[in-house]
């Protein structure tokens, strides 16, 4: 297998190629990202020797880009994606050039042949609030950020293709995933990076909002076993069921790490925040998938890593453009 990987470079992308290089010793990959500012080259510097690696910087958006990179691949898994919420609300556009119209040129070369399968890589969020109960694969799609709307889009957008073309596509929706290399924008390691920094946590709101806390880990073997064997046109949901609201992830946070809980400060909701996500994963246990990571043991293994490589989140936090996202996002709360 030769494996086409679109944003591997980012957070689920990085760790689903150390995840493919560890446990198919016979697969190649080619990893195409763009590099934006949540793509790091650090993420996979551990690989960049391996002679069954190779990386080319493009655009899923170029054409001609995508078919430099799919030359000899058998399939597709698209991570490449614009993901924060907080940010496609400050730029909706960027979210739906990329998640979209991204989406489809992978799709159209998978259509003319040049690949013989795309797994996208979705999210739960397209399923909007859940109040009660957990949302199934049939669940209607009801998104409440650009972010969600702008998966959920492509998420349809492929459907639509294998309903016309009988293009083979499959569609995985993840939960909140936690774990290395994770931009320090997102909740987990934004918080875990502040208290190891003795700054305030900007907890939105009353903090109650639940999310399934999944470890990447058992994530990218989720994907793994869809791509593998998951039906064509099928839709698989990822998610461990690690429900949690968000105090008490950050009180968990600040517990491990020997600090005090007056470290968090409630700040003003984001508009149009979900209130709690769940998703129910049966259809992908069926085929074999057992998380490995229950909440605590996600949580852990996630904030270790953050203490132990601050080599890796250290220059990132203190760069100019980490420090003016986050004037913007948290100054005015």
């Amino acid at each position: 297998m030769r494996l086409l990987v679109t944003g591997g470079a980012g957070f689920i992308g990085s760790n689903f190629i150390h995840l493919v290089l560890a446990e198919r010793p016979e697969w190649e990959i080619v990893n195409l990202d763009k590099l934006t500012y949540a793509g790091n080259p650090a993420n996979l510097k551990d690989v960049e020797g391996d002679p069954r690696y190779r990386f080319i910087k493009g655009d899923i958006c170029d054409e001609a880009a995508v078919a430099d990179a799919i030359q000899g691949c058998d399939s597709i898994v698209n991570f490449a994606a614009e993901t924060h919420v907080d940010r496609s609300i400050m730029d909706p556009m960027a979210f739906l050039r990329t998640d979209i119209t991204g989406t489809f040129t992978l799709l159209e070369a998978v259509r003319a042949g040049k690949a013989k399968r795309l797994l996208q890589v979705s999210t739960d969020e397209v399923y909007g609030s859940i109040p009660e109960g957990a949302a199934d694969e049939t669940w209607p799609l009801k998104p409440s950020s650009p972010y969600a709307a702008s998966k959920a889009g492509a998420d349809l957008l492929a459907l639509s293709y294998w309903t016309t073309y009988q293009t083979d596509i499959v569609i995985t929706r993840g939960a909140n995933n936690i774990g290395p290399y994770q931009y320090p924008e997102k909740v987990l390691p934004l918080f875990v990076t502040n208290t190891l920094e003795d700054t305030p946590l900007p907890l939105y709101g009353d903090g109650l909002q639940v999310r399934d806390y999944t470890y990447v880990e058992d994530h990218c073997r989720g994907i793994l076993l869809a791509l593998e064997q998951g039906a064509s046109g099928e839709v698989y949901n990822v998610g461990a069921g690690n429900e949690m609201p968000n105090i008490e992830m950050a009180r968990f946070l600040l517990a491990t790490l020997g600090k005090h809980e007056s470290l968090i400060k409630h700040v003003k909701d984001r508009p149009g925040h979900d209130r709690r996500y769940a998703i129910n994963s049966c259809k992908l246990r069926a085929l074999g998938w057992q998380p490995r990571y229950d909440a605590m043991q996600a949580l852990r293994a996630t904030t270790r890593w953050y203490a132990d490589n601050r080599w890796w989140w250290e220059p990132i936090k203190s760069g100019r453009l980490y420090q003016d996202y986050y004037r913007r996002q948290y100054e005015q709360r």
